[in-house]
């Protein structure tokens, strides 16, 4: 099912560059964004650096694509043609999101699973505060939330997963270890460990690599999707 605007991706060979550039702009892309959280400003609180820290990956992946002749655009990041078609895009990503999440908690109680538990709401006490009964925190916070949701699928499903196909050539197994690839490291990414939150957030970035494939490579429902995500977790620390 393709309901939106895009095509499978030009392939390396369209480019005229070898699977070897990717992966050199993936090993400095990756450098960095890993690295780039060894720095941290206390002064600024936790959003600030996060911001930094995107942005800062932002800029890498944008110098890459500039050398290898690409645009946000052809990536994703352009106007929808139909709206109708990117709301179904958008329900049905949250749907396999919550979906995936649910299933993995009931195996994981099934199974029973040692995996470290999910801190994620301690945790959101020394990064944004105490949000319970907060209302004025919560809409002070939540655009930036909104803003580092779209960095995210930007970078990760925009950049990350298109860089990954095209270092293996932009085959059908490209894209299926490409969607693999950005969601291990995805998950990884929000909390160093295999445990429970890395596995519940790398599920997050299966679905949404699967939506970007399936609904025709436009970033927009993803946005969308992670926004509302998001914004459900953030409501539930408030309630």
């Amino acid at each position: 099912m393709n309901t939106t605007d895009r095509t499978q991706p030009e392939s390396a060979s369209e480019y005229k560059i070898s699977s070897l550039a990717f992966f050199v702009d993936l090993a400095l892309y990756l450098s960095v964004m890993f690295l780039i959280r060894e720095v941290y400003f206390p002064s600024f609180g936790f959003l600030a650096n996060g911001l930094f820290w995107s942005l800062t990956t932002l800029g890498v992946a944008t110098w890459r694509m500039r050398a290898r002749g690409v645009t946000w655009v052809e990536l994703g990041l352009c106007k929808p043609k139909h709206i109708k078609r990117v709301v179904l895009a958008t329900v049905s990503i949250l749907v396999m999101a919550i979906a995936s999440i649910v299933i993995f908690g009931m195996l994981k109680d099934w199974l029973s699973l040692d995996l470290s538990p999910d801190t994620s709401n301690e945790s959101a006490v020394s990064k944004f505060g105490d949000l319970k009964d907060n209302w004025g925190l919560f809409f002070t916070i939540i655009p930036f939330i909104w803003l580092e949701s779209f960095l995210e699928e930007v970078l990760d499903r925009g950049f990350l997963m298109n860089w990954i196909e095209r270092m293996f050539s932009s085959t059908l197994v490209a894209t299926i270890l490409a969607v693999i690839l950005q969601a291990a490291i995805f998950g990884f990414r929000h909390s160093n460990d295999l445990s429970e939150r890395s596995i519940t957030v790398g599920l997050i970035g299966i679905a949404m690599g699967v939506g970007y494939v399936v609904f025709g490579r436009n970033l927009w429902p993803l946005i969308l999707a992670h926004c509302a995500l998001n914004t459900m977790s953030m409501l539930d620390r408030v309630g």
